[in-house]
């Protein structure tokens, strides 16, 4: 297994109700990003991610345009951040209803810079398997607009290596170079792991868990589901793409996923 994808993974926690808990789970000094949810609001976001910073871990909150009303907003968004030592984020478009300002991750990038801003590590989002509501052509066109604001890429959870590497390449061909954080499932429930999928639209990895559930039980069931030959498979790759590490969705399951890397190593 490559130290380089699986030595600094970061680890996606979402702020649900019991994660508290779950949080000494993590490595000392652990990557942690926390998702942005349109049912908590940018609050949550934001609380969760303070507490995980003050357990010593690097911490990067998402930012979600949809959520962020105005400049007004994300200026105390920003002073908030800056005020805990937070100087990481991730930002992204968001599956809220569009209500306030900022339609996209470009315009909330934007806006940011314009304020003036203290984060030295900008996260931006990418598709290998597309996206359920915006063609391809305005995938790559984003991508290409927003990589001049950000200092890396986290793709979306996919089960696909072939996906994951043609994507990259066809990013390396539109002349993106920002290192790239490859997003795979952690070891985790097959019933949340097929709920999440469905929900975020990861293309045909979404429809085979909903079309296959016995198979699904079968190859991602805790016991005996790891993400291994996915990772795996993307090694020959990792130096030609810059594949610079995992970005892992735990769906909360921290401790099953960390316990799978340390087996890795």
């Amino acid at each position: 297994m490559s130290d380089r994808l699986t030595t600094s993974p970061s680890f996606e926690i979402i702020p649900l109700k019991g994660i508290e808990e779950k949080l000494s789970a993590l490595p000392s000094g652990a990557s942690v990003t926390v998702t942005a949810s349109p049912a908590k609001g940018t609050k949550a976001t934001l609380d969760l991610a303070a507490e995980v910073h003050r357990l010593g871990h690097e911490t990067t909150p998402h930012l979600s345009a949809r959520m962020i009303a105005d400049q007004s907003e994300l200026n105390d968004v920003i002073d908030r951040l800056a005020g805990e030592g937070i100087n990481r984020v991730f930002v992204v478009g968001g599956d809220a209803d569009e209500q306030g300002k900022f339609k996209d991750a470009l315009e909330l990038l934007r806006a940011m810079e314009e304020l003036g801003h203290h984060f030295q590590t900008v996260g931006i989002t990418g598709y290998p398997e597309g996206h359920p509501f915006i063609s391809g052509d305005q995938l790559r066109q984003a991508l290409i607009d927003k990589q001049r604001h950000a200092t890396y890429i986290a793709t979306q959870m996919c089960f696909d290596p072939r996906a994951i590497v043609t994507w990259a390449r066809g990013t390396r061909v539109d002349a993106v170079q920002l290192p790239i954080r490859v997003g795979i499932p952690g070891v985790v429930d097959p019933l949340k792991l097929a709920s999440i999928a469905r929900r975020i639209g990861v293309g045909a990895s979404a429809r085979y868990v909903t079309k296959n559930r016995a198979a699904v039980w079968r190859l991602l069931r805790p016991k005996t589901y790891r993400p291994t030959k996915l990772v795996r498979a993307l090694e020959p790759e990792q130096d030609a793409l810059n594949l610079a590490g995992l970005h892992i969705f735990t769906f909360n399951q921290i401790a099953s996923t960390v316990a799978w890397l340390r087996g890795q190593r």
